[in-house]
């Protein structure tokens, strides 16, 4: 079975595919929104092409982590692009899915809700290649991913 875990931005989506039986990463990439299209056009690309990464991937479980409530910068292109992202879930084969915080994603994770951002920071206590070469939004991403396993 595969999942995805997703962290947005406000021009790129960064998704993370793990396989739960084989416990291994599969894939790390963005999606990168033309800074050209308009955001009704933005949030339609955005949609269409995570559809396909679903079907592509064959993924059945998913997770994304979404802004705080007390984040003290909310920004309203990553909230939409967060609302388009739960949206093209529902609309999806997905079996089922999540949206995470730092709370939840670390209690899913069975992590102290004060080790999530250390962990994201850099520190591997996953045991994860690579770890300190990713981006925090790819480590986000991973922990949604992996998060999103036991559904």
């Amino acid at each position: 079975m595969k999942t995805i875990g997703i962290r947005a931005a406000p021009k790129v989506v960064t998704f993370a595919i793990y396989d739960v039986e084989q416990n291994s990463i599969v894939n790390v990439e963005e999606i990168k929104i033309p800074a050209a299209f308009s955001t009704p056009d933005a949030l339609k690309y955005l949609r269409l092409n995570l559809l396909d990464i679903i079907r592509e991937y064959e993924v059945e479980r998913a997770g994304i982590r979404v802004t705080e409530p007390n984040a003290q910068s909310m920004r309203i292109e990553r909230i939409q692009i967060e609302g388009v992202i739960q949206e093209a879930f529902a609309s999806s084969d997905l079996r089922s899915y999540y949206i995470g915080q730092i709370s939840s994603i670390s209690k899913r994770l069975g992590l102290d809700r004060a080790r999530f951002k250390p962990i994201v920071g850099g520190e591997n206590d996953l045991d994860i290649e690579n770890w300190g070469g990713m981006s925090k939004e790819e480590r986000e991403a991973i922990l949604c991913a992996i998060g999103a396993k036991d559904d």
